[in-house]
């Protein structure tokens, strides 16, 4: 399944509308979009943009001024003719709300019209146990509602994301893990949040939901096709192909966290998955067991010397990994680029990435293209961003179903 996310090239015909009256609201939605994109414009600017008549774009424009969506900036005077008065949109014109449950922290935020975010709350524990988790979604919610205070009133909806399938792997994550997640097995996480709020709920996978922060927000303003890597507590990812997202008939498209590192042996032992080396989580332990705080993995102290010992192989074993992930990668889907972000500090990802490099460099990509490999843009919060704008595209972007999810069963 495709997730249709519209394409804006550089010319003008990106935006184009339709002069027919049974096209409003999908009108409307290519004004804002063509404001998005080119920034603050005038009426007449905006209609030869989008190809609409300029009685339309008017009657647009003073219909979403009226709405609270536009606002107007200063007239621009000096040049031959009227004095044009440019539209922007009105940060406070919308608001969403992002959710982001995982496997060691939560995050709730709330995201403006444009996409900038406005208070975010973050939660910790060892363990996603939900009679932990939903009090903590609640804490957030009645937390944002306070600070928005009168902003209340705009918020379109709430983007909800978490792994697909919070229960398995708990053999990685210790017996002490096991009986938390064995509270996911058959809980509805879509329900209970939406019992929670009065708002429309939609959701996305974790690692999904940060590919649609990078490419909205990130380098897919100017990538066409990518692999997304998002290495966290574990390693997952997602896949951007001409512009569009993909997700797969199952959801599971990019998926990478699954991928297998290596050959079968002969006696039929399965080669590592990804996520078994290549996840923030072997490396927490390796402090743990040194008596160290596992959290140091989101600090940038965690690249002094001091910590080399534990850092070192780590970066070893994740960066041959993700260098045969990209090799591979690439020889299926014809790449731009493979983007590596993560949750982890930005000193060891970035380390990280420079480790995937140099062992790139041992792989041939005779007969294929090798695409760039690159530091994601939008961070740490990719996932929780990601989440907060799935419901602004869904009413206000020219594809209104642009993030139809599969089920989270």
């Amino acid at each position: 399944m495709h997730l249709m996310t519209p394409t804006f090239e550089a010319d003008e015909r990106a935006v184009r509308g339709s002069n027919h009256t049974g096209m409003r609201q999908f009108n409307e939605r290519i004004v804002l979009q063509a404001i998005r994109l080119h920034g603050a414009i005038p009426k007449a600017d905006l209609a030869r943009l989008t190809q609409l008549s300029s009685q339309t774009v008017s009657v647009i424009v003073s219909r979403l001024l009226d709405d609270g969506l536009l606002i107007k900036q200063e007239r621009i005077r000096g040049k031959i003719g009227q004095p044009s008065v440019p539209l922007s949109l009105d940060p406070d014109g919308a608001i969403s709300l992002g959710v982001q449950v995982g496997r060691r922290s939560l995050e709730v935020l709330a995201c403006d019209f444009v996409g900038k975010v406005r208070f975010r709350h973050e939660f910790h524990y060892a363990y996603p146990d939900p009679a932990q988790v939903l009090p903590c979604i609640q804490q957030g919610l009645d937390a944002l509602q306070t600070q928005l205070g009168p902003l209340w009133s705009r918020v379109v909806g709430l983007g909800l994301t978490s792994p697909l399938s919070m229960d398995k792997w708990s053999s990685l994550l210790g017996s002490q893990a096991h009986n938390a997640l064995a509270g996911w097995q058959h809980m509805d996480l879509k329900q209970e949040v939406e019992a929670m709020t009065h708002l429309p709920v939609s959701f996305a996978k974790d690692t999904t939901a940060a590919c649609v922060a990078e490419l909205l927000q990130g380098h897919g303003q100017n990538v066409r096709s990518f692999l997304y890597v998002f290495v966290g507590t574990f390693v997952g990812g997602g896949l951007v192909l001409s512009g569009h997202i993909d997700i797969g008939h199952r959801g599971n498209a990019g998926a990478i966290g699954s991928l297998p590192v290596g050959l079968a042996a002969a006696n039929g032992s399965a080669p590592p998955q990804l996520l078994e080396v290549a996840s923030g989580w072997q490396l927490e332990q390796a402090l743990l067991k040194a008596g160290l705080d596992p959290l140091l993995v989101q600090q940038d102290s965690i690249m002094d010397m001091a910590y080399a010992g534990y850092t070192e192989p780590w970066l070893e074993q994740a960066g041959l990994a993700l260098a045969m992930t990209v090799a591979s990668g690439a020889a299926m889907l014809d790449l731009d680029a493979v983007i590596i972000d993560g949750s982890l500090a930005r000193s060891l990802i970035d380390a990280l990435l420079a480790r995937t490099r140099e062992r790139l460099a041992a792989y041939k990509f005779d007969g294929m293209h090798q695409p760039a490999l690159l530091a994601g843009r939008v961070g740490a919060h990719a996932r929780a961003l990601g989440g907060s704008l799935l419901p602004l595209h869904t009413q206000f972007f020219p594809d209104k179903d642009i993030f139809l999810k599969p089920s989270m069963g």
